[in-house]
């Protein structure tokens, strides 16, 4: 009963949020100005699993990269690259793909295959008042991968991350998610809810603690405390690791994981 009503409390979140960015788009929509700019930080979509709010500067060519290595029960797996590669088209507009990536077990049990190309397409509508950032993505797991690693079938999803820029360094953000498996006999539907605390430690250094929880159609939910830090190599350049324990038995023991992302400017010169 509690999963179902987390489930519902999830869908009318992302509903009030929907709501929410349609009310601002006409206001927003021309405001260029506020939109990120090459002169702006690299802002990623790792290594938590919430997905930035802010999206890629136009004419910028975006790429995440990362490998974890994660224990289940007495199995141990790696997966990689876990690329992303992200493409600014227009002012608070991007494009995004997240390429196949390899999942194979270094101890036994586990499966083995790559998972599914899944491209998508994401609008920032920001800056709300009161510095908090909000942007709406949507995109499609094409069934590209090996079934027993991705699922069957296409799989749609809508995700709505946002951000709240606090003082002396301190933020707060989240992400709401529905997606979607019509082809999977059952748990065709499952909401994903992220809540994370940021701290900027220097003007390089940033750390987090996030919750991610996953919620599953007629199944238990799988909760994460992950937590991790980002390094700027410069401006578009960004060293990441994070660690994560699962909260339940219906979770990994542990997830181990490390990234580097660039940015590459002015492609529309």
């Amino acid at each position: 009963m509690f999963h179902n009503r987390f489930g519902a409390v999830a869908r009318l979140a992302e509903l009030g949020c929907v709501l929410a960015a349609l009310a601002l788009a006409a206001a927003t929509a021309a405001r260029a100005d506020g939109c990120p700019k090459p002169s702006d930080e690299i802002a990623t979509d790792r290594p938590d699993v919430t997905n930035s709010s802010i999206v890629v500067p136009v004419g910028s060519l975006q790429n995440e990269n990362g490998v974890n290595l994660t224990g289940r029960n007495s199995g141990r797996s790696i997966d990689g690259s876990n690329s992303r590669w992200r493409l600014g088209i227009a002012p608070c507009l991007e494009v995004l793909i997240d390429l196949p990536s390899y999942t194979g077990p270094m101890r036994s049990p586990g499966v083995s295959g790559f998972s599914d190309v899944a491209p998508g397409i994401k609008w920032q509508i920001s800056p709300v008042p009161g510095k908090i950032d909000l942007s709406i993505t949507a995109g499609v797991a094409l069934p590209t991968g090996a079934a027993a690693i991705a699922g069957r079938g296409a799989q749609p999803y809508i995700q709505l991350p946002w951000s709240w820029e606090l003082h002396d360094g301190w933020g707060l953000s989240g992400m709401f998610t529905e997606f979607f498996r019509p082809a999977e006999l059952t748990g065709q539907h499952m909401s994903e809810a992220t809540f994370v605390i940021e701290k900027k430690l220097t003007e390089r250094i940033s750390v987090f603690t996030e919750y991610v929880g996953d919620y599953p159609d007629g199944a238990r939910p799988i909760q994460l405390i992950n937590s991790g830090g980002m390094y700027h190599l410069t401006p578009t350049q960004q060293l990441d690791l994070h660690v994560a324990f699962g909260l339940n038995r219906n979770s990994p023991n542990y997830i181990v994981g490390l990234g580097y992302s660039f940015r590459v400017d002015g492609l529309f010169r």
